[in-house]
């Protein structure tokens, strides 16, 4: 695909899908984290919270931007993901207040992974907007940090959290596989092989993201 401001029809139908999952998907990692923050047992985490979650709004504002560049109806191409970010967020509700720090660190950040990795097939002005999104280095230091600190005053916590990081792993992974399946744009944007799903290639970039979890979860302290 060629680096231009403005794709043409079959790329700017691709493109408009990917931005309108990645909006949609910030618009609810706000929404989540701003509800989150109430499992917090001090101030401080609350606030860390609410810190990220204007951020993550932040981001979503700059993908609906480019999105309106490129569509007049950014709310349509949004709505086809809601129902997936629904039930990865149904079957992944964090019953702890650390539970909902390592979702955050561990699932945003596979999201933010799959993002990056499709970004890399878009226009120049969209996949800048796209990695603006999804540069999570300032995130993933602070969840690691209150995730340290949560783990340090209870240590036996250790062994659940590695499960429920794992559990988020698959939840991912499965939620990404499902949208790559069902949505042509993006599949042909992750293989560059057109409508049919090119296996080969899919199970390359999944195993890619594989291999960043096992760090993410090293950086936790935590057996992926």
């Amino acid at each position: 695909m060629s680096d231009v401001s403005c794709p043409d029809s079959a790329d700017r139908t691709a493109t408009v899908d990917l931005l309108g999952m990645l909006a949609l998907g910030e618009l609810t990692a706000f929404s989540r984290l701003a509800a989150d923050a109430d499992m917090a047992p001090a101030v401080a985490g609350r606030e860390a919270f609410a810190r990220l979650a204007l951020v993550e709004f932040g981001h979503y504002e700059l993908l609906l931007a480019r999105l309106r560049d490129l569509t007049g109806a950014p709310e349509a191409a949004m709505a086809p993901y809601a129902p997936v970010f629904a039930a990865y967020h149904e079957r992944t509700r964090p019953g702890t207040w650390l539970e909902a720090v390592v979702k955050a660190y561990v699932g945003d950040g596979i999201a933010a992974d799959f993002s990056r990795e499709i970004a890399r097939f878009v226009d120049a002005e969209s996949r800048a907007a796209i990695e603006a999104a999804m540069d999570d280095r300032e995130r993933s230091a602070v969840l690691v940090r209150l995730a340290a600190e949560g783990m340090q005053s209870d240590p036996h916590v250790r062994g659940r959290l590695a499960l429920w990081a794992r559990r988020l792993h698959g939840e991912a992974v499965s939620q990404a596989q499902t949208v790559a399946a069902q949505r042509e744009s993006l599949t042909t944007l992750l293989t560059g092989s057109g409508p049919q799903l090119d296996l080969v290639a899919l199970g390359e970039l999944f195993a890619r993201l594989a291999r960043r979890h096992t760090e993410r979860m090293a950086a936790l302290g935590l057996e992926a």
